[in-house]
């Protein structure tokens, strides 16, 4: 979390607002680690498929259905009725993926589209965009070993997320993006009195870190004005940014939506600071522009809250660093304010884990979920045990899960753990099937949960518990699908 500094600081930069120093460490992040994201964090796109799948089935649905009811309008008008038909000549379809990731989301969307479409009238027409503002990453993104397959229908689009040059107006059918909103610009304001606040940063640098830089003023310029390759002879400091904060009067000639969130605060007690994620909004200013009128829509996967009660609670986690990249909490409640006064469309804010189940025809749970219903996982457990326990549960979950696709799970064993433990994690890390478990960031089945009832009954889980978690409400904060369909 960022924290304030409680020993005499060692200044790299100035006071400025929360978003500004987010661009400009995320920035670094990036370039520094963007190869290394999955160390520090993992999405339910990473590796896992079925967020994939579930956005490929609800697009080849949709599509299918609309095609037919223009069909039927067009039979209507008195068109020859074979020229209602679907076939693979008819218009393109262009699907915009903002901030691809590692390109798994988009490898398993386009596999299963192409799975599901047997008569081939919607895959052939496909044209899937990667967007991002950096190259390197559209460059790992598009080297996904399972994207070759489909290279003749993906693309890529260096630029920033807001304002897609060179995209015509109404020409995308379908944008997606997927924890992208908790990484774009986002203030954090509160209410005091009749004024609206914000808070600002000052960054600073710890006093071991600072002890390791021989030339001091070269380091502040070279973290000033973001130079990668004088930043590269420094010692790595993203872990050891110390934050000082404050809080200013919101300067509201550089903040758009004024009107809406002034009344969304007006909602949410005094001193509360709250998301505005203002990067969130630009993407979907950025969608009304580019969605043909009858398009499908846009939707954004990401982890935060539309529950006023949790909004307005002081001790809610608006935000988080992993290794240096800032996060936020996504407000979505205030992201659908905005895309009422933008006539964006309709949004619809459900549970992320109630579109992937509806898509199955059941309920899911994710690993982590399943976890947390384990009896040891209200103690304090060590990492090496946690990491223990993690592998028992993929092991006993091994017996049944079937992926289709063949990956070998990449998990790292840590070097504390006791040489025995070691020794028989790694032999059960390699006994692992290709077509198990991908990622510890996954989501399971009822029906794969029941099969396995008897195996993870064995390492201490109670069914009973898991089987009630599936049906649970989501949490209050937690990871949610926002549709926006053009009106």
């Amino acid at each position: 979390m960022l924290q304030d500094a409680d020993a005499l600081p060692q200044l790299i930069g100035d006071y400025k607002p929360v978003d500004q120093w987010q661009v400009h460490i995320n920035t670094l992040f990036y370039r520094f680690r963007g190869d290394q994201v999955r160390s520090f964090y993992q999405t339910f796109a990473s590796a896992d498929y079925r967020l994939a799948h579930a956005l490929a089935a609800d697009y080849f649905e949709k599509v299918v259905k609309r095609e037919k009811t223009s069909g039927v309008r067009r039979q209507a008008s008195g068109e020859n009725a074979s020229d209602s038909r679907l076939t693979p000549h008819a218009s393109p379809l262009t699907i915009l993926e903002l901030g691809p990731g590692n390109g798994n989301l988009a490898a398993c969307f386009l596999s299963h589209l192409k799975v599901l479409d047997k008569d081939g009238v919607v895959y052939p027409r496909i044209r899937y965009v990667l967007v991002d503002w950096e190259q390197a990453v559209l460059d790992a993104a598009l080297a996904h070993p399972e994207l070759s397959s489909h290279r003749d229908r993906v693309e890529t689009h260096q630029g920033t997320v807001d304002r897609l040059e060179g995209v015509a107006d109404g020409s995308v059918d379908r944008i997606i993006c997927n924890e992208l909103w908790n990484d774009l610009p986002t203030k954090l304001m509160l209410r005091q009195a009749n004024d609206i606040e914000e808070e600002f940063l000052r960054p600073n640098l710890s006093e071991a870190a600072h002890a390791k830089i021989p030339d001091w003023a070269a380091f502040v310029r070279a973290f000033a004005a973001m130079d990668m390759e004088a930043l590269k002879g420094f010692p790595p400091f993203l872990d050891d940014l110390v934050w000082e904060r404050e809080y200013r009067t919101v300067e509201w000639k550089e903040v758009p939506y004024r009107k809406t969130i002034t009344d969304f605060l007006k909602r949410i007690d005094e001193q509360v600071l709250v998301p505005v994620n203002l990067g969130a909004y630009a993407t979907i200013k950025e969608a009304k522009r580019l969605l043909a009128p009858e398009a499908i829509g846009f939707s954004s996967f990401d982890a935060g809250t539309a529950d006023m009660n949790v909004l307005n609670d002081p001790e809610k986690p608006c935000y988080g660093q992993f290794g240096g990249q800032q996060s936020f909490m996504v407000n979505f409640a205030l992201a659908e304010a905005v895309a009422k006064q933008l006539e964006a469309g309709t949004m619809t804010i459900e549970s992320q884990r109630e579109f992937v189940g509806r898509s199955l025809g059941t309920n899911v749970l994710t690993l982590m979920d399943l976890i947390a219903t384990h009896p040891s996982a209200d103690t304090r457990m060590a990492p090496w045990e946690q990491d223990r326990l993690m592998l028992k549960t993929l092991r006993a979950l091994n017996e049944t899960y079937r992926s289709p696709y063949a990956r070998h799970l990449d998990f790292p064993i840590p070097l504390e753990m006791p040489p025995e433990e070691r020794d028989a994690l790694q032999a059960l890390v390699r006994s692992l099937t290709p077509t198990g478990i991908p990622d510890t960031v996954a989501y399971l089945t009822e029906e794969e949960l029941t099969f396995a009832s008897k195996d993870l009954e064995d390492i201490g889980y109670d069914p009973q518990s898991f089987m009630i978690a599936l049906t649970a409400p989501p949490s209050p904060v937690d990871y949610f699908h926002a549709f926006v369909r053009p009106r």
